[in-house]
């Protein structure tokens, strides 16, 4: 594959910024004790930003949401189906967050925009405007409940009518690094207001941070994880993310009367590697933290092939 081809030039980046994590985490440069902390700058202040920005200018009215919902009914499918097999419990749900949530952003832009054009990043951009929104609330509202559910059956909260727990956990999800930011800026947004110069700048930076040192972070923890012992695992959420994800993907959207450009970019989209914003996740709630890191790796040295070769055969049943 030569350098300059669109899988070649969004990806091997990646790669590489994981690479200095783990360069940086062997050679002690990040101890163990500062991984909490980058992790709470990542999640509670740089991600905000990106969140917040990205939807400050979304309006609603010009967006085309039709093939986005057909992508999230599928990836909430995909997600119940490995919630179910995996044993219904808080850790499973982090793991089938793993297999439906693509790197969208670092890897889905500059990938779409090089391969498809700018049409095409219309579409993907409409699906980012969702995409945290909308999985990330989905598995925080399941994260809740089964915690709450665990907790009880551990004896370390009170048992709670079943309303009152589903109620807290809705709360919970609402009330979180996640969905409230999208909510405030896509409520910003239909003011029709823009963001003055001075306060866009600074977010724009925070926001550009988050991808790198995301995967960074990535690294250093992968560097003091045991990646042998999970290397399996991590390559069967990496094939499910990579391929089987994006098989189910181009099935319904053909089922659903999909075709050109929209199926493509869907499809691709699910075939990109596990975001950093599960790694974040399974850092956050403390579940399956060196699996999901070894997963994040693993799928995205993965993605190298699967997404050329989704690329090759999404275009052929397109038209």
């Amino acid at each position: 594959m030569p350098l300059d081809h669109p899988v070649v030039s969004s990806l091997v980046p990646v790669v590489l910024l994981i690479v200095v994590g783990l360069v940086a985490g062997r050679l002690q440069l990040i101890r163990q004790e500062a991984v909490r902390d980058l992790s709470n700058l990542v999640f509670l202040v740089l991600t905000q930003a990106l969140l917040f920005r990205t939807m400050s200018t979304v309006h609603i009215e010009q967006l085309d949401f039709r093939p986005v919902w057909l992508y999230f009914a599928v990836a909430a499918g995909l997600f119940t189906v490995l919630l179910v097999v995996q044993g219904t419990n808080s850790r499973s749900a982090v793991l089938a967050l793993s297999g439906t949530f693509s790197n969208t952003v670092m890897i889905g832009i500059p990938l779409i925009g090089l391969a498809y054009g700018k049409d095409a990043l219309v579409l993907l951009f409409t699906l980012i405007s969702l995409h945290a929104l909308v999985l990330l609330t989905m598995a925080t509202v399941v994260l809740e409940l089964l915690q709450a559910r665990e907790q009880v059956q551990a004896g370390l909260a009170p048992e709670r009518h079943r309303l009152a727990t589903i109620g807290l956990a809705i709360r919970n999800a609402v009330v979180h690094p996640v969905p409230m930011p999208i909510i405030a800026g896509l409520l910003f947004a239909q003011t029709g207001w823009t963001l003055p110069e001075v306060v866009d700048r600074p977010l724009l930076l925070l926001g550009n941070a988050f991808g790198p040192v995301a995967l960074v972070l990535v690294g250093v923890t992968l560097s003091q994880a045991h990646v042998g012992r999970e290397f399996k695992g991590a390559l069967a959420l990496a094939g499910i993310k990579t391929l089987l994800h994006p098989l189910l993907m181009a099935l319904a959207g053909w089922a659903g009367g999909l075709r050109g450009p929209s199926l493509v970019v869907l499809v691709v989209a699910a075939s990109l590697p596990i975001g950093a914003n599960v790694f974040l996740f399974s850092q956050r709630y403390q579940k399956a933290q060196d699996l999901v890191t070894a997963g994040v790796a693993v799928s995205t040295v993965l993605a190298l092939f699967s997404v050329t070769l989704v690329m090759t055969l999404v275009p052929l049943i397109a038209n």
